[in-house]
C-alpha cells in the first residue's frame, strides 16, 4: 500500500494553493488568463476570479507582467523560465531522463516490468528521484507512460519486446468509441501518489546547485516537478492503429471520415471528446499531488499537414491545454517533426513549445514569436559525439537562445538506450558553467 506524505510535508512544498476549489470549465476556443498561481502563499490570489480570455489575447500575454505570481515568487528557475521570468541561468532537464541508459534504472527493470514501475508509486518515485539527483538537473519528470489512461477507459494494451506498445482491440468503429469510459480516472491515482512522494522527498532534501550565481539570493533553486499526459491526436492514433505507425492510414481514414456521411463519421469526434475529458482529469490529479508543470506530449502529430492539424487536432488540443492552464500551472506542449506546425501549435495557448532538433532554435522561436517560451533542442544522438563536438552543439543551442528569458535547455527528443551517462552529465555541467560566463 502506498504511503502518502504528511500534510506538513505537503505544506513544505507549498502546494496547497492548488486545491482551493478552482474548477476547470470546458473550454473550446477560450483560455484563462495566464498561469496566475502564487505558490508561496496559501491561496491562489486570483484563481476564483479568473475570466476567459480569447486565444488571440492570451497568446501574446507576457508572464513578465506577473512577477509575483505563479512560481515567480518561489525560486524554481525551471518554472520561472516556463513563464519567461528572469532566471540566473538556463534551466536544464532531459526528455526520458530516467531510462535504460542509466544503470540505476536497469537495476530496477531486472525485477519489474515497465508497467509495474509505472503503477507502483514507490518504484515510480524512486526512478524519478534517482535520475534527477544523479544528473543534477533542474526538474524531475514523473516516471509514467502516455498510454496509462487507456486501461481505465476500457482499452487493454501491453508492451511487446522490441516492438513497443500494442493495443489488443484497436478502435475502428463508432460503437467501440462510444464504449470507451470516462468515469474511471481515479484508477490512475497511482501517478498522483508517485508525485506526492517525489514532492515530499525534494521538500525534505532541497535541490542544491553549486553553480548558482548568487547562493544567498531569493532565487535559490527549488527543483521543479513535471507531470505529463499525451495529446488527443497522439493517443487517438495509438488507439486506432493499435501500435506505432509510419503512415497512420487508419487514423487519417477515420479523421477524414468525420467530414462525411460515412457511418463511422462520429469516431473521431467521440475519441477527441473522451480523451480530452480523461486527460484533463488525469492532469488535475497530478497538479493536486504537487506537479509544478504539465507537459503534453504530441509525439506523432508531425504526421499531419498544417491543414489537417488545424482541422482535426487543434481544437481538442487547445481545449485540453486550456483546461490544464485553468488549474494554475504552466503547460509545455511538445511534438516531433513539427516545424511546419509551429504557428498552429502556438495557438493552443501553451506557455512553452517544445522543439525537436530539426529546426534551429532561434529560427523556430522567431516563427513562434518571443511571447512564448521554448524548450529544446539538442539532437539526442549528439550525446554519442566526441566531447568537443557535443560541447559545440550545446553552445550552438545556447547561442541561438541568446540568453532570452523563456528558454529551457533539453533534447529535441528523449534520451535513447545506450547513451553514455557521462555525456549527459557533461551537458548539465556545461549549462551550469555558462551561467558564470554571462
Amino acid at each position: 500500500m502506498s504511503e502518502s506524505p504528511s500534510e506538513l510535508e505537503r505544506e513544505a512544498r507549498n502546494k496547497q494553493s492548488r486545491s482551493n476549489g478552482v474548477q476547470a470549465e470546458p473550454l473550446v476556443e477560450l483560455f484563462l488568463d495566464g498561469p496566475n498561481r502564487a505558490i508561496n502563499s496559501g491561496v491562489d490570489p486570483v484563481g476564483h476570479k479568473r475570466t476567459a480570455t480569447p486565444v488571440a489575447q492570451t497568446a501574446d500575454s507576457s508572464a513578465e507582467q506577473h512577477p509575483d505570481s505563479a512560481a515567480g515568487a518561489n525560486g524554481s528557475r525551471f518554472v520561472r523560465a516556463c513563464l519567461r521570468l528572469p532566471v540566473d541561468r538556463t534551466p536544464v532537464w532531459f526528455l526520458r531522463q530516467a531510462g535504460r541508459y542509466m544503470a540505476e534504472y536497469r537495476a530496477v527493470r531486472q525485477h519489474h516490468s515497465l508497467l509495474e514501475i509505472c503503477r507502483s508509486p514507490e518504484l515510480a518515485a524512486e526512478v524519478t528521484i534517482t535520475a534527477a539527483e544523479r544528473l543534477g538537473v533542474d526538474a524531475a519528470i514523473i516516471f509514467a507512460d502516455l498510454l496509462l489512461p487507456f486501461t481505465p477507459m476500457g482499452l487493454d494494451f501491453e508492451f511487446v519486446a522490441d516492438e513497443g506498445p500494442r493495443i489488443a482491440a484497436p478502435i475502428r468503429t463508432a460503437a467501440q468509441a462510444r464504449a470507451l469510459r470516462t468515469d474511471r480516472s481515479d484508477d490512475l491515482s497511482f501517478v498522483a501518489h508517485a508525485i506526492e512522494r517525489v514532492a515530499a522527498h525534494f521538500a525534505q532534501h532541497p535541490h542544491t546547485d553549486p553553480a548558482h550565481t548568487d547562493p544567498g539570493s531569493a532565487l535559490s533553486d527549488q527543483l521543479g516537478i513535471i507531470g505529463f499526459c499525451g495529446a488527443p491526436f497522439t493517443l487517438a492514433s495509438y488507439m486506432i492503429e493499435g501500435c506505432g505507425s509510419r503512415n497512420y492510414i487508419e487514423t487519417k481514414r477515420l479523421m477524414y471520415a468525420s467530414d462525411t456521411a460515412n457511418p463511422e463519421s462520429t469516431v473521431w469526434p467521440i475519441l477527441m471528446e473522451k480523451l480530452v475529458t480523461v486527460l484533463a482529469e488525469f492532469a488535475a490529479q497530478q497538479v493536486e499531488a504537487g506537479a509544478d508543470v504539465i507537459q503534453v506530449f504530441d509525439s506523432w502529430v508531425g504526421a499531419l499537414s498544417p491543414t489537417d492539424y488545424r482541422q482535426y487536432a487543434l481544437a481538442p488540443t487547445t481545449e485540453l491545454i486550456g483546461r490544464i492552464r485553468a488549474l494554475g500551472v504552466p503547460v509545455i506542449y511538445f511534438g516531433v517533426d513539427t516545424a511546419t506546425l509551429l504557428p498552429a501549435m502556438r495557438e493552443t495557448g501553451a506557455d512553452v513549445i517544445g522543439l525537436d532538433w530539426r529546426t534551429p532554435l532561434d529560427q523556430a522561436w522567431r516563427t513562434l514569436g518571443h511571447g512564448v517560451a521554448v524548450q529544446g533542442n539538442l539532437d539526442p544522438i549528439a550525446l554519442f559525439a566526441p566531447e568537443a563536438v557535443l560541447q559545440a552543439r550545446v553552445a550552438e543551442v545556447l547561442q541561438a537562445a541568446a540568453g532570452r528569458p523563456g528558454h529551457i535547455f533539453n533534447l529535441g527528443h528523449g534520451i535513447v538506450p545506450g547513451t553514455p551517462v557521462e555525456a549527459v552529465l557533461q551537458v548539465v555541467q556545461q549549462i551550469k558553467r555558462s551561467a558564470r560566463l554571462r
